[in-house]
């Protein structure tokens, strides 16, 4: 008898298995070892290609690094030169009308953050892009997803869009900044804060505007370079016009002298002569170039001194208080009085001509 068929015969019967179950294959050392083997086998028949997929990551994210740092550097030396841009003898700069060192650093560092933002984001988008592709994933699909969103956004957030570009170009062509006072067509006042959307405007009430930069048309600053004080100076026709320059200019030159206006005024106050000449006036213009937003000021001021040296000199301003009239000059007081009248005496034989006829009774018939 063999040995296998003596074993069943010497031992206890097994216990049947029940149907449906079967036992758990347990991971021999020979399993262990050809998967070993296996690893081993695929690692060294694909290590080339993720040591050249490794190193293609590595050098696109060195470029973008490098690039990144070139560009921005460049940027902040575009920035400082434009800080240092000399200005003009009238005061203005490559920029526009700038008269403020400040103004011109706030506008140049503003300028820097878009532009190294825009510079940013181009230069690692097509990084990630680039190591997205060298494993071997399939942008197709996220750049039409991205196409698609694109143009949603580019239809649905039109205004945005508009708002945002208007506001980077308001920027870079320094149409205004904060402090000024500016004309913006549906709103008016001084810039309080200017956003790459929506431009902040206190009013002369002291109401806040929000004013979104894709709905400005037209822009009037006046705030930048200089402005224009302007004077019309009303007198009688019979006035001497040489006494009348003389002391125009002798206000002026006075004015320009004292503090503050002489900080004020950036040129010399001009008499620019008649302006219209009627039958019972003259205007004589005055014109002044003034400190941005103080026209007004030197306006006030200057009206106040003319009217001053007028009451000195005698002559007489269209429309201010008349001077003391004098003896000949004086009406007679019975000009305007009416010749008196009979019909004034109510016993004249005139007012008893005109005296209406009293209606007479009728008579009864029969008398």
């Amino acid at each position: 008898m063999s040995l296998p068929v003596a074993l069943p015969a010497a031992g206890p019967s097994p216990s049947p298995i029940p149907s449906g179950s079967e036992t758990p294959a347990v991971p021999t050392l020979q399993d262990a070892q050809e998967s070993a083997t296996n690893a081993a086998t695929w690692v060294e028949q694909n290590w080339s290609t993720w040591l050249a997929i490794g190193l293609k990551v590595l050098l696109v994210l060195v470029i973008a690094v490098v690039l990144r740092k070139i560009v921005l550097r460049a940027i902040t030396k575009f920035i400082d030169r434009m800080n240092r841009t000399s200005e003009s003898p009238e005061g203005i700069t490559l920029g526009g009308l700038l008269v403020n060192a400040e103004r011109r650093r706030q506008r140049s560092h503003a300028i820097g953050s878009v532009l190294r933002s825009v510079a940013s984001f181009l230069i690692l988008g097509t990084a990630a892009l680039m190591v997205l592709s060298s494993f071997q994933i399939d942008l197709a699909p996220l750049l039409a997803s991205a196409g698609v969103a694109g143009v949603a956004i580019g239809f649905g957030a039109r205004n945005l869009v508009t708002d945002f570009l208007s506001g980077v170009f308001m920027i870079l062509e320094d149409q205004y900044g904060v402090g000024d006072s500016i004309d913006a067509g549906v709103a008016s006042g001084e810039v309080v804060e200017v956003g790459l959307r929506v431009t902040k405007l206190r009013g002369d009430n002291g109401e806040i505007w929000y004013v979104r930069n894709g709905e400005i048309k037209r822009i009037g600053n006046l705030s930048q370079g200089w402005a224009t004080a302007g004077v019309d100076v009303t007198v009688r026709p019979t006035e001497d016009l040489d006494r009348v320059r003389a002391t125009l200019e002798e206000v002026a030159e006075k004015m320009a002298k004292e503090e503050p206006w002489n900080e004020l005024l950036w040129g010399p106050i001009q008499i620019l002569g008649l302006d219209s000449v009627l039958i019972d006036s003259m205007v004589v213009r005055l014109s002044a170039k003034t400190m941005p937003g103080k026209a007004l000021t030197v306006e006030r001021e200057l009206r106040w001194r003319i009217k001053r040296a007028f009451d000195e000199a005698d002559i007489r301003i269209v429309g201010g208080v008349p001077v003391a009239l004098t003896e000949e000059e004086a009406p007679d007081p019975t000009a305007a009085v009416a010749a008196p009248s009979v019909f004034s005496n109510a016993d004249s034989p005139q007012v008893a001509a005109t005296a209406p006829i009293s209606p007479q009774r009728p008579v009864p018939p029969g008398k």
